[in-house]
């Protein structure tokens, strides 16, 4: 996927305000407009220069898109860093239909997660109305989800200055994370969103949930997996090895026999919840380097004495 530099699309500098944006964009706009340009490629540059300002004109993703933006040119190989929205505070459903505008828009802003977030309409007898709900991506430790606490959330809210350029506001809370939450689920804080109007209630704000990557662990779910090394003697005689949890050391006994990439399931051990996840420990052989000349006479003693072709299920010979 090639990255685009909506600013060079516009012509406009990076500290451009809002107005200069929104200038540049309808002179554009008029230039390559399909029903009036006379340019040969007029629709496709009139697409491009849709997509940017979709993009600049709102402080929002302009915020999030300069977040990483700044590091990439025009037509560079791009892959959108990990949860690379993580801790910026969008109004709305903070995501935009996408039909029309490239892979590269639809993979940073394309519509998601939008379902849910509504603004209450006028009541009957004034101008009386609830605030916008807002969302946040947040990262948060696995073991914040195992255990459940309270952690202080730092969330970046883009604003336009008196000048008319998009700035960023920090703001702090303390969240409660619930014991057992998923990737995905959301927590709500009433009235943590937009300002109501008119004296009605304040929107919520709503945490949508990911999980730092862990050195250890992978997720599924509720279920946790992880590969634990074993020796070739503890594989083939079988042996009870320390395994590390989430809840702490247990103690597993692997089966005589035990091949690479075999999975001991431990009951329970995975996120807690009305049903726990398990946790999955995936066996990798680890095999000892030789590193004298005993050690690879042990080898070849016995390469003769337990000889095997591996890949006899492949149809090969030895």
């Amino acid at each position: 996927m090639k990255f685009r530099d909506y600013y060079e699309v516009l012509g406009v500098k990076r500290d451009a305000t809002q107005d200069e944006i929104k200038r540049a964009y309808r002179k554009l706009a008029r230039k390559y407009h399909p029903d009036v340009s006379k340019e040969a490629d007029a629709e496709d540059k009139f697409k491009e220069v849709r997509e940017a300002y979709e993009v600049l004109k709102d402080p929002e993703k302009r915020a999030a898109y300069d977040k990483f933006g700044q590091h990439w040119r025009e037509g560079q190989e791009f892959t959108p860093p990990p949860d690379w929205d993580a801790g910026f505070e969008f109004s709305g459903g903070g995501y935009t239909e996408a039909e029309g505008f490239s892979d590269f828009f639809e993979t940073l802003f394309g519509a998601r997660a939008g379902a849910g977030f509504h603004r209450t309409g006028a009541g009957a007898r004034g101008f009386r109305m609830k605030g916008e709900d807002h969302h946040a991506k947040i990262l948060i430790d696995l073991e914040d989800a195992f255990h459940g606490t309270t952690r202080s959330i730092t969330l970046q809210v883009p604003e336009v200055d008196e000048r008319g350029r998009v700035t960023t506001r920090t703001r702090t809370l303390n969240v409660r994370i619930p014991k057992g939450i998923t990737e995905g689920q959301r927590i709500r804080l009433a009235g943590q969103g937009g300002p109501g109007v008119g004296g009605g209630p304040a929107g919520d704000l709503y945490l949508e949930v990911r999980f730092r990557p862990h050195p250890i662990y992978r997720v599924d779910k509720r279920d946790l997996y992880l590969d634990l090394p074993v020796t070739p003697w503890e594989a083939a005689l079988g042996a009870t090895v320390p395994v590390p949890t989430p809840g702490g050391t247990v103690e597993v006994k692997i089966p005589p026999g035990t091949q690479s990439g075999q999975k001991l399931r431990l009951k329970g051990k995975g996120l807690p919840g009305k049903k726990p996840g398990d946790l999955y420990v995936v066996l990798k052989i680890v095999t000892p380097e030789p590193k004298t000349a005993e050690d690879r006479a042990l080898y070849e003693r016995m390469a003769k004495q337990m000889p095997m072709n591996p890949r006899a299920a492949l149809g090969v010979g030895r």
